[in-house]
């Protein structure tokens, strides 16, 4: 159902509960689960039952009477009907069922976007990953989540900034400077393997930078700084400046490889250069919600005032040793975040965050009360994803020779590619666990997802090429626009019709939801209709106004499909 129809059937409904003295009532319309019980629904007759005092059965055959005296009832619906207790089921007319067609072939691919939300900003933050090695198959789930995500709020209106945040200070960075450090002496025979700190980093990478690092070969940041190595392998300082953009480069280019780009990086080491830790620390002791106890600083998060956030316990925010833990630097890191003006603020973290999110939003609660602002109490908002693990001939796939110890992003976007890579990691629930079939991924079968809809959409391109070919009269998209479609009668043709008009309300609850697997589903079902209409109407015969309207049908799935996998990040082939 595309707006206009929403909106002209809303319309209809509110004026029959007018004439029942309910007006103003709101309409909530929805899709019936079954086909046969219409193309939508309402049960705004049984949300009246107590405010009418009547039997919601009743209401319902009053306002079916109200709205088929109305003049617009016969221009947009061919029949309703009362279900159950009370719902009542609607069809759409043949001409407003195909109207959608039109609606597709003008807007191209604007079709399904909105701008509900036009002036409106948010913050995408994701990955986030340490700078101490390759990306890990959750920072590749964060990856796909998060940039399939801004797409999705960028078709309702949002303003979107995609953030990387560089965990580039902490005991992580020492950890990976000695490791490059250690490795180093031992490639110059001044230290044996032996000797490698209990808690330093695997893997092939960190002889990589070992060695590059003595072969003083220069690194270029992200942001165009050269670092140029002094080949000593005594200067920590040195190897952790080479170190950490060695990794930021490696990761950008993984990244890279899976399509997914940022438009802002936040370094975790600026918070402390620019006082902001110190400031958020100094606003928290001010609000009266810390005390002092065996020598480090805490949080009294179970204070009462705190008691929506269901902390179990209080938090230290700086240890014995003078350190703060982590949670305090995200803190300050999240008070930038509100100053810098985003109307929302959304991490994708994976579940193993989930104890942060009330720390850090009582943080921001109690800086906020002592420096005179009001931060709301779900800022910021979080989308947490389980982790997912690898399959290979019938195998979990657990190690990577680079990293060491676990299977990198690198290593799924090199086996399968970068649509595949793309469309598995979004194609489930983020709370939800599952296996990543790379067999699958692999497979050029209707088996495969991500072939069935790239081949859906290749399929359609081939029939128009045919057209050519046979030398039929090959409609524009402005021509097919104007097509006679009253021609279209199968319940094939109806079918996807009525598909490619649910495509909007897709994304519209994708991104209020935050849930791009939506739009894998609504894909894989538009891709069956598809197949279902091809398989039952032949496309290219002879009788002109039929082939036009078939055609007419075929290029606005042929857009539709392009303009969702547009969404995901993923090609759209012209031939397979």
């Amino acid at each position: 159902m595309i707006e206009d129809q929403k909106q002209s059937l809303v319309e209809l409904i509110g004026r029959a509960l007018a004439a029942l003295g309910a007006e103003g009532t709101p309409v909530r319309l929805e899709r019936p689960k079954a086909a046969e019980h219409g193309d939508i629904a309402t049960n705004v007759a049984m949300q009246l039952a107590r405010t009418l005092k009547k039997n919601p059965r009743q209401i319902a055959e009053e306002l079916v009477a109200a709205m088929k005296a109305d003049a617009a009832f016969g221009a947009l619906l061919s029949d309703i009907e009362i279900a159950g207790p009370g719902f009542i089921n609607m069809r759409f007319n043949q001409a407003a069922k195909f109207s959608v067609v039109r609606d597709v072939l003008e807007k191209a691919q604007d079709f399904g976007s909105s701008s509900e939300f036009a002036g409106k900003s948010v913050l995408l933050e994701y990955v986030s990953a340490n700078p101490t090695g390759p990306l890990h198959l959750g920072h590749a789930r964060q990856g796909a989540l998060g940039d399939v995500l801004s797409r999705v709020m960028r078709t309702q209106g949002y303003k979107v900034l995609r953030e990387f945040y560089y965990n580039d200070a902490g005991v992580q960075i020492h950890n990976l400077t000695i490791s490059v450090a250690a490795r180093a002496k031992e490639m110059l025979g001044l230290q044996s393997p032996e000797a490698f700190p209990e808690k330093g980093y695997q893997g092939l990478y960190i002889n990589d930078i070992a060695r590059d690092y003595l072969d003083k070969k220069p690194v270029t940041t992200t942001a165009g700084e050269v670092i140029s190595p002094s080949g000593d392998a005594d200067d920590l300082e040195g190897i952790r400046r080479y170190a950490v953009a060695y990794l930021r480069n490696e990761q950008d280019a993984d990244l890279k490889l899976l399509g997914v780009a940022f438009d802002n990086f936040y370094l975790e080491s600026s918070l402390y250069t620019s006082g902001r830790v110190q400031k958020a620390v100094e606003a928290i002791v001010k609000s009266g919600h810390t005390y002092e106890a065996d020598g480090a600083l805490w949080l009294r998060t179970t204070d009462e005032a705190f008691k929506d956030f269901k902390d179990d316990k209080d938090r230290v925010m700086k240890k014995q040793d003078g350190y703060y833990t982590y949670f305090v630097p995200d803190v300050a890191y999240h008070l930038a975040k509100f100053e810098r003006g985003f109307d929302r603020a959304i991490n994708i973290q994976g579940s193993d965050h989930h104890g942060t999110v009330a720390r850090v939003r009582i943080g921001l609660q109690a800086a906020a009360s002592s420096m005179g602002i009001t931060i709301p109490k779900t800022f910021p908002e979080y989308l947490l994803h389980k982790m997912l693990k690898v399959i290979m001939d019938n195998e979990e796939v657990k190690m990577s020779k680079r990293a060491g110890t676990y299977v990198t992003l690198r290593d799924l976007v090199e086996w399968v590619g970068c649509d595949a890579a793309r469309f598995f990691l979004v194609s489930r629930k983020s709370d939800a666990e599952f296996a990543f079939d790379v067999n699958l991924a692999r497979a050029k079968s209707d088996e495969n997802p991500v072939y069935y809809l790239q081949y859906a959409h290749a399929r359609i391109c081939s029939v128009f090429k045919q057209a050519a070919e046979k030398g039929y009269a090959v409609p524009s998209r402005e021509e097919a626009a104007r097509a006679d479609l009253s021609v279209l009668e199968s319940a094939q043709a109806s079918a996807l019709a009525s598909r490619l008009g649910q495509y909007g309300q897709t994304l519209a609850v994708a991104a209020r939801d935050l849930a791009p697997h939506l739009i894998c589903v609504y894909l894989k079902d538009l891709a069956a209709d598809f197949h279902a209409f091809y398989n039952a109407d032949r496309v290219l015969v002879d009788d002109e106004k039929l082939r036009t309207a078939r055609l007419a049908l075929l290029m606005a799935a042929r857009q539709v499909l392009k303009n969702g996998l547009d969404v995901l990040g993923i090609s759209a082939p012209e031939h397979m």
